[in-house]
């Protein structure tokens, strides 16, 4: 009796390391490679200021749902900020990949820019933008809506969420391309924050995901 109560223990403790090195075999690599690449890296705010950034969708640093994803909706999740110091003029958002890279970037999911100075919360699945507000582009072209993850099987990719506070609004000659798009915001972030949340492939029929 207790050689069988032993043998379910031992059974019990193999499963539960199987699993955790299955979960671990899906953490997203440290660091990414498109790390230094990324926009709130490349355009900082003036003086390191910084805004609060967060989705009623997921936590930071935790999955996005499915339903946030092109596997499944391609639903917004929902992005709160906290408001932008004296002088904001507009918000711009972009949301990239730096896990993966494309043409040497961190692949550009979405870009809105010229999101009133009053608003800071864009509502989950949104109709339609807020007044003013334009979407730019992303990895398939000029104004483009939002593009959740889109994982490719293996580890876990971050997917950053970043909002700008600028003292401009963006003209229109500049969301052509995410160069020209970065261009006019440099020098005009007054502060930035993002919050980040894990995209992954969808698990092979029969399995959880991990």
């Amino acid at each position: 009796m207790k050689q069988h109560a032993n043998s379910i223990r031992l059974a019990a403790l193999i499963s539960l390391v199987a699993a955790s090195a299955a979960s671990a075999q899906q953490a997203p690599p440290a660091p990414p490679v498109g790390a230094a690449q990324l926009a709130i890296v490349t355009i900082p705010a003036k003086g390191g200021a910084k805004l609060e950034v967060s989705s009623p969708a997921f936590k930071s640093s935790a999955d996005i749902p499915f339903e946030n994803t092109q596997y499944k909706g391609n639903a917004f999740p929902g992005l709160t900020w906290s408001a932008g110091p004296e002088g904001t003029k507009s918000y711009a958002i972009i949301m990239q990949d730096p896990d993966a890279l494309r043409e040497n970037a961190p692949i550009l999911h979405w870009t809105m820019v010229n999101v009133p100075a009053t608003v800071t919360k864009l509502e989950a699945a949104m109709s339609a933008l807020p007044e003013g507000a334009q979407n730019g582009p992303n990895m398939r072209g000029a104004n483009q809506s939002y593009a959740g993850p889109r994982t490719p099987p293996g580890p876990k990719h971050r997917y950053h969420f970043q909002v700008f506070a600028l003292d401009i609004a963006i003209p229109a000659e500049a969301l052509t391309s995410y160069a020209a798009l970065t261009a006019a915001m440099k020098d005009h972030v007054l502060a930035s924050g993002e919050t980040i949340g894990l995209g992954q492939a969808p698990a092979p029929a029969g399995q959880s995901p991990k």
